[in-house]
Parts: structure tokens; sequence; C-alpha cells
């Protein structure tokens, strides 16, 4: 009977992805699956919401209505309320979020992360070249009001300033997160930039110039391109460089006999 030959041993950066794609001891597998798993469930929504809206549905329609009545009654009612939602719906509009981000790119670039750097630049200019792009393909009109509190040009669905605003809050959980150390300054983030993206689209609705659904398709574009950016970003982070797998680092003043740290 022959002696079975030695095993081929498959490199850890040859395996399939398949197998690895649930595997907990596998980063790169787990979080792919997951970013793009969470990409495709929140462009579902997305792309139905903007489905109901190019076929005007009728509750959708009559949901609309009656949020942007009910806000806009309010704000009439109650000015100090409408200045406030003036001032932030400005503060943190698409341009000042994009000159921010510009600041967090050179902040990276300059702290040698270059990958999350172009990852953050990426990010934010697939956004915010895909809400023009919708928003010409849907050609939805804003609310015409009788007594407006503000104005705004253009078309609605999705609105801008709800897309941008959750780009950005996925750039503070994506670039931040590492450094907040404790329980506490992780959950002040996420307070931070749930805070900023769901006040800045009640305030486009609050303030009569977009639809709820408008807000709501924002939030879920802004989120679908976070994910696949990182899922995109997760492979590259992870990408082999050349054929040659590198040497695990030794502790220092290890001897050559010494084993590698892993």
């Amino acid at each position: 009977m022959s002696t079975p030959g030695p095993r081929t041993l498959v490199p850890a950066d040859r395996e399939s992805w398949r197998r690895r794609r649930l595997d907990r001891d596998d980063s790169r597998g787990l979080r792919l699956t997951l970013a793009a798993v969470a990409a495709f469930l929140v462009l579902v929504p997305f792309t139905v919401l903007a489905l109901l809206v190019l076929t005007s549905w009728p509750p959708l329609r009559r949901l609309d209505t009656a949020v942007t009545d009910a806000l806009h009654g309010y704000a009439l009612d109650h000015p100090t309320w409408t200045r406030g939602l003036s001032v932030w719906t400005e503060v943190f509009g698409p341009m000042p979020l994009r000159v921010t981000a510009l600041v967090v790119v050179i902040w990276l670039v300059r702290r040698q992360a270059h990958r999350l750097a172009l990852w953050v630049a990426i990010t934010m200019t697939v956004g915010g070249l895909l809400g023009p792009l919708l928003k010409l393909l849907v050609a939805r009109n804003r609310p015409d009001l009788l007594d407006p509190v503000a104005r705004a040009t253009g078309y609605a669905f999705p609105s801008g300033h709800a897309l941008n605003a959750a780009l950005f809050a996925g750039v503070l959980l994506l670039v931040f997160l590492p450094y907040a150390g404790g329980p506490a300054r992780r959950a002040a983030l996420w307070t931070g930039a749930l805070l900023l993206a769901g006040l800045t689209g009640l305030s486009r609705v609050a303030l009569g110039v977009h639809w709820t659904s408008d807000v709501v398709a924002g939030w879920l574009l802004g989120t679908a391109v976070v994910a696949a950016t990182a899922a995109a970003l997760t492979v590259w982070r992870h990408r082999p460089h050349g054929g040659t797998p590198a040497t695990p680092p030794v502790r220092p003043g290890a001897s050559g006999t010494d084993r590698p740290e892993r």
C-alpha cells in the first residue's frame, strides 16, 4: 500500500473567501460579509421607496402630506423653534459637512492613514454625486405651502441634507470609534452621529422644504453608500501587495532563535 504524500498547505491569503465569510477569527471575511449584506439590505427599502414615489402611491402621499402639514403648523406657531432649525440646517448642510470631511481627510493623511483618508473622500464624493443624479431621475417636486417658513430650489427626492448627514455620520463612526476609548465615549460618539443625521433630516421636513419620504430616502442611501465603500475598504486593507507574505514582527531584543511575536 502506498504512503500518501505530504498535504499541500494552502496559504491563508489564498483561502476561499466563501469559507471565511462568517469566520469570527477572520475579521476580513466577516466584516466584508456584514458590510455587503448591510449595503444590500439598505438598498432594498430605498429602491422600494423610490418606486412608490415614482408611482405616486396614495398611502405614501397621504402620509407625507399629513406629516408636512403637522410640522409646518408647529413651525408657524413656534418661531424660535423654526429659527433654531434654520440655523441647524445651514450649519450642518451638505457644503459645511464636505468641508469638515476634507479637514478629516487632511488629518488622516498627516497621520499616514492614506487608505482611510481616501475612503472618506470617496464616500463623501460618491454620495454627493448620487444625490443630484437621483433627484434628476425621480424629478419629484418639493412641498408647495401657502405660508412657507423656508425655501429651497431643485427637486426633492432624495434629501441632499439627509444624505450628506448620513454619510458624515458614518465617517465619524468609522474614523473615530477606534479613538473613542471607553464605553462612555463610544456612546457619546454614537449619540452625536445619530443626532446629526436625525435632526438634520427632521429640520428639512419641519421647515417644509422636503417630504418625509425624501428624508428617509436620504438616510437609507447614505447608509448604503457607507456600507458599500466600507466593504471595499475592507478588501483593500487586506489585499496582499506582493507574492511573498510579510514576515511577522520580532519582539525587540529577541535573538534569532526566538519565535516571532503573534
